[in-house]
């Protein structure tokens, strides 16, 4: 478990719950999930003192639920917000053993980048001057923002508290950001393996076999879609629900809200933009794979008409031949010297001139030449 104290120009890190509410500032509690599960009852007490109320208990039962999609809920003492992460981390984090980190990653299908981005939900508690969060095992999402907290109120004295948020709820969103931003930075590499295979199923002198690959990275992007969905719909709830808020002293006043407001939309604009462009590399994938058959049946149609082509210039020579072969006594150059060259001749003749006239309605030709 780890708390800190965040006021105006200082930050400061203890691993003990305080016994009471400081006079400035607030106060941030980040703890593992299986770790909250364990300590929740001192948890429970220390937001007691601080705060005069305690968590509900089906608010405990949503934070210590690892697999319950984004959404948001509140009382009149402090707001729910349950968040999937889009990270780089380990996959399936504790699905088997809550808070545990598994030590085999679960084979999977698709891109490796798909592989590596970690939907773990994580947990939000704002009240007034208190943030309690509850992160998956080895949550770097975490420790990244923590390091950064601190690294920004280790700054020079003009510049100290520049970027400390000034509430709980700036707090909450600060760390909501980071996490929509992780996808950001993963999806240049997602989209480089999806045009490599687009390539490949588009070109005419290699055979794509990595089908399975294919099924399972679309699959995966329909299910982060589904994910930005209740990301999106949780974060459009936030944002109306500040709309009912009081300027008050513990959010900055009037101005603090406001920038609430603007970092609430910032947030949500971050997520449309990974849901538009998780929707392009589904739409792109689909589009692949639709191509790659078209290209596949203009090229059988391309064998099937060469052949038909072919067999349509021999079938008068076997007719010549079928007729010459017949059991008669009596056929026109059967007994003549110059009769097998007269037959020779003629199906040469006719030979060159079906494949002169096939040649020039372009049945012998490929659809990539014309």
């Amino acid at each position: 478990m780890r708390v800190f104290h965040v006021q105006p120009g200082a930050v400061t890190e203890t691993h003990t719950l305080p016994l009471v509410l400081p006079p400035r500032g607030f106060v941030w509690v980040a703890c593992g999930r299986r770790e909250f599960e364990l300590e929740h009852g001192h948890v429970q007490a220390a937001l007691q003192v601080m705060c005069g109320t305690t968590l509900v208990d089906l608010h405990v039962s949503d934070l210590l639920n690892n697999q319950l999609p984004s959404h948001y809920d509140y009382t009149s003492q402090y707001d729910i917000l349950v968040f999937r992460r889009l990270a780089a981390g380990q996959s399936e984090t504790d699905m088997a053993q809550p808070g545990a980190v598994l030590t085999e990653p679960v084979r999977r299908g698709g891109p490796p980048v798909l592989r590596r981005i970690d939907t773990s939900p994580v947990g939000f508690a704002v009240f007034d001057r208190v943030l309690v969060t509850v992160h998956p095992a080895g949550c770097g999402v975490l420790d990244q923002y923590a390091a950064r907290l601190l690294a920004s109120a280790g700054l020079p004295s003009r510049n100290a508290g520049a970027g400390l948020p000034t509430s709980p709820a700036d707090q909450m969103l600060r760390i909501v950001n980071h996490m929509v931003d992780g996808y950001l930075d993963l999806r240049r590499e997602l989209t480089r393996q999806l045009d490599h295979w687009q390539a490949e199923l588009l070109s005419p002198r290699t055979r794509f076999t990595n089908w399975n690959s294919l099924l399972d990275a679309r699959i995966s992007l329909h299910q982060l879609d589904e994910i930005c969905e209740d990301q999106r719909s949780a974060i459009q709830d936030w944002t109306e629900a500040l709309e009912d808020w009081e300027a008050g002293e513990a959010i900055g006043g009037q101005r603090g809200l406001e920038l609430l407001k603007v970092r609430s939309r910032d947030v949500l604009e971050h997520i449309e933009r990974v849901v538009h462009h998780v929707r392009r590399l589904e739409q792109n994938a689909e589009t692949a794979v639709q191509m790659h058959f078209s290209a596949q049946s203009n090229r059988t149609n391309d064998i099937m008409r060469t052949l038909t082509a072919l067999t349509a210039v021999f079938l008068p020579l076997n007719l010549i031949a079928g007729i010459f072969g017949m059991n008669f006594e009596f056929i026109p150059f059967i007994h003549e010297r110059g009769g097998f060259w007269w037959a020779m001749g003629s199906m040469v003749f006719v030979a060159v001139g079906l494949s002169v006239y096939f040649w020039r309605k372009r049945y012998l030709r490929s659809s990539s030449g014309r």
